[in-house]
This record gives structure tokens, C-alpha cells and sequence, in this order.
């Protein structure tokens, strides 16, 4: 099998691993930090706003399954494009949504799904999420990993609180 990863930020890092997780050639999503200048950081360094970090996972999969393009289709319906400032009960500078981008493949499979999506008047607003280069990867702590797992009741829960109403009117298809 050969592996790529993809990292995306849409939130709450909670939310954004079961979508993934389910789908086929995809061989782990971890929930972590990045895009941020403080080596390894803590969850708690992260939620002071100091440390630039983004909550993120990083999703492991078999390209000759799952392309990029079907990850960022993913990504899409997960988040709400349209906010810079967080995402849905989730607020501040660790919430924002941005891909990040391991080569400049992934970059142009991006960018053009983010144009399209703009394109597609789904939106009244601007899709402002950002397209960045990939930055080191740390994986958060024991406790959020598969998070929807281990505490399928608060996952639903976080998931009530904004994301599947959310879901529910913008992304009807």
C-alpha cells in the first residue's frame, strides 16, 4: 500500500475524525496541533491562544483508494467555509479552518475544489478557509485520540452543538 497523509483543521478536532475514519483506505486519522511555533505542545498550551497551533488531524491513507480530492470533498462538508474566527460553538485562532498542503499536488487539488465550492453559490458569504503549507504535525495526547469512540455520547453531544445543524441546511444535497 503506498501512503500519503492530509492534514486538515475544521474545529474541534473531536468532530473531524469520525467522517474520515469511516471511509475505506484510509489507515489512521490523528488528532493533533500544528501550524503553530512551540515544539510539541500541550492541549492546554494550545487553548492559551499563545502558541499559534490549530487543533488539526492528519489522515493517513492508500491514494490507489481515497484520493486527496475525495478528502478535501470530506473536509468540505464538515466545516463551514464561510468562518474565519472558529467554527461553529467552537471560537478563537485554534479552531480555524485551513488545509494544509504537503506538495504543490495537493495544493492545486485544493484550490481548485475551494474555487469550485465558491463557485457553486452554496454560500451567500466568502469561502475564507485557508490553504496552507504543511507544518510539523504533533499528535495530541492519549485522551482525544478517537475521541467519538471512547465517549460516543459527548461526541454526539459536540456534534448537536453546531456541526450537524450545520450540516442539516447547508449541506443537503
Amino acid at each position: 500500500m503506498s501512503k500519503e497523509t492530509a492534514i486538515f483543521a475544521g474545529g474541534c478536532f473531536w468532530c473531524m475524525v469520525e467522517p474520515f475514519d469511516q471511509q475505506p483506505g484510509i489507515e489512521s486519522v490523528i488528532s493533533g496541533y500544528t501550524g503553530g511555533h512551540v515544539e510539541n505542545p500541550t492541549y492546554e498550551q494550545v487553548c492559551s491562544h499563545t502558541t499559534g497551533h490549530t487543533e488539526a488531524v492528519e489522515i493517513t491513507f492508500d491514494p490507489e483508494i481515497i484520493s486527496y480530492k475525495e478528502l478535501v470533498e470530506i473536509y468540505w462538508r464538515q466545516t463551514d467555509p464561510t468562518d474565519a474566527a472558529g467554527q461553529f460553538q467552537d471560537r478563537g485562532d485554534s479552531y480555524r479552518p485551513v488545509i494544509f498542503v504537503n506538495s504543490e499536488e495537493q495544493r492545486e487539488v485544493a484550490e481548485a475544489s475551494k474555487k469550485a465550492l465558491a463557485e457553486s453559490g452554496m454560500f451567500d458569504d466568502p469561502i475564507v478557509t485557508s490553504i496552507e503549507d504543511a507544518k510539523p504535525f504533533y499528535p495530541a495526547e492519549d485522551y482525544h485520540q478517537d475521541f467519538y469512540k471512547k465517549n460516543p455520547l459527548r461526541a454526539q453531544i459536540e456534534e448537536l452543538g453546531g456541526r450537524q445543524q450545520f450540516k442539516d441546511t447547508k449541506w443537503a444535497r
